[in-house]
């Protein structure tokens, strides 16, 4: 059973307001064992609405759709879904004396232009709205030769929108299915290559139609490998996944780090935390964000005992009392001096020094890692985009640290 989510709104089109209503509706459609296929955006122009429904009714068994059920001009999602099923709009009684109620006990006067609410495609059903005035709409439409297709148009207040899906939509959509089902995502993270040299390393394994399914997505450098199966309940789906999962780790080995929303902090604190370890970070390149990331996953500072950010020569001097050195603030020896310098300053087991940026694009980021019997440095390629240029320098600085942790495995 395929679906088609729909966001209604100039606000929403515009960029002015993001569009969390589709995300969230999406993963408890994952959660019913249905398959979300599309997300459509639209504004508020009748014409857009009623060509988006027609679309959405011919392509999939289930629509759902949120906003445009208000009471004033644009709001136009009964208008089009009646359009688009071709059938007339009827006022329901009951649903104006429910809006009429619910004004009464907020004691104020209801103004007439919110009877259009209780305005309905002919052979709709009404979904209730217990928190407010816009009721839903739940429609099928049949589609000859084929299994029909079942719309339901919700408010695009989320609060509304959720209690309605949790009290009436979730049970209306589980009763379609013969038998339940149930879809679910398993996240594998990783870090260390380009995503295209992954993949080469995963043969056959991103093949699309795939059982189950895996989905490689990049964001600020960090890859993440997703599974998807489908079964009649999680455990079902987690077991048809772990073979897969097991796979990815066999063959990326050391790239792998973590899964869910595992970051490379996390990582590096968990393997400080088994060693009875600590750490301290001078940085210059990255700002202090390796720092902070460290601080945020390090609960009650376990693993991550300190942190420096520096912009210029004469803070580092006067900071880690490494002055007298005339090291360039992009070069290995600083690099080395900071990671040093931090490690004694602080008593940490580990010192990890980030040097500064090399003016332009074609030089090389130096880091270096401290601990009590030698120190090693690593100079990496910094042209990358400017965007996540600081992110992927924070990443690679961790990577460093994690992969040093690795029962002695070389940086």
């Amino acid at each position: 059973m395929l679906a088609e989510v729909i966001s209604i709104g100039d606000e929403l089109t515009s960029g002015q307001r993001l569009d969390t209503n589709s995300q969230w509706l999406s993963q408890r459609l994952g959660e019913l064992g249905i398959s979300v296929m599309f997300h459509t955006m639209v504004g508020d122009d009748l014409d857009a609405n009623i060509a988006v429904f027609r679309a959405a009714i011919e392509r999939v068994e289930v629509v759902i759709c949120s906003g445009g059920l208000g009471p004033t001009a644009d709001d136009l999602t009964r208008d089009a879904l009646a359009a688009a099923a071709g059938v007339e709009l009827y006022e329901d009684a009951a649903a104006v004396e429910q809006i009429e109620n619910l004004f009464a006990r907020r004691k104020r006067p209801m103004p007439e232009r919110n009877k259009l609410q209780a305005l309905f495609p002919r052979g709709s059903r009404i979904v209730p709205n217990p928190e407010g005035t816009a009721p839903g709409i739940d429609l099928t439409i049949p589609r000859p030769g084929r299994s029909p297709s079942r719309v339901f148009a919700l408010p695009g207040v989320p609060a509304e929108m959720k209690t309605m899906w949790n009290a009436t939509v979730r049970s209306a959509l589980a009763a379609m299915r013969p038998s339940p089902r149930v879809i679910c995502h398993r996240r594998i993270k990783c870090f260390g290559v380009g995503e295209s040299d992954l993949e080469v390393m995963l043969p056959d394994m991103i093949r699309r139609k795939r059982e189950p399914l895996v989905g490689i997505t990049v964001h600020a450098a960090t890859i993440t490998l997703r599974i998807t199966a489908s079964g009649p309940d999680e455990a079902a789906c987690r077991a048809a996944m772990e073979p897969t999962a097991n796979e990815i780790h066999s063959h990326l080995g050391v790239l792998v780090f973590g899964e869910e929303d595992d970051e490379l902090e996390h990582a590096v604190v968990r393997l400080l935390r088994e060693r009875g370890q600590s750490l301290s970070v001078a940085e210059w390149a990255t700002d202090g964000l390796v720092s902070h990331w460290l601080a945020e996953a390090a609960a009650e500072n376990h693993g991550f005992l300190a942190g420096a950010a520096v912009k210029e020569m004469a803070g580092l001097n006067s900071l880690l009392s490494i002055s007298g050195r005339s090291a360039s603030p992009a070069s290995e020896e600083l690099a080395i001096s900071m990671a040093e310098a931090i490690r004694r300053d602080t008593g940490a087991d580990y010192g990890l020094g980030i040097a500064a940026f090399p003016e332009g694009d074609d030089g090389m980021l130096h880091i270096a890692l401290a601990n009590d019997q030698n120190t090693r440095s690593k100079a990496f390629p910094v042209a990358t985009h400017p965007s996540i240029k600081k992110l992927r320098s924070a990443k690679l600085a961790l990577n460093m640290v994690r992969l040093a942790l690795l029962d002695g495995r070389s940086t």
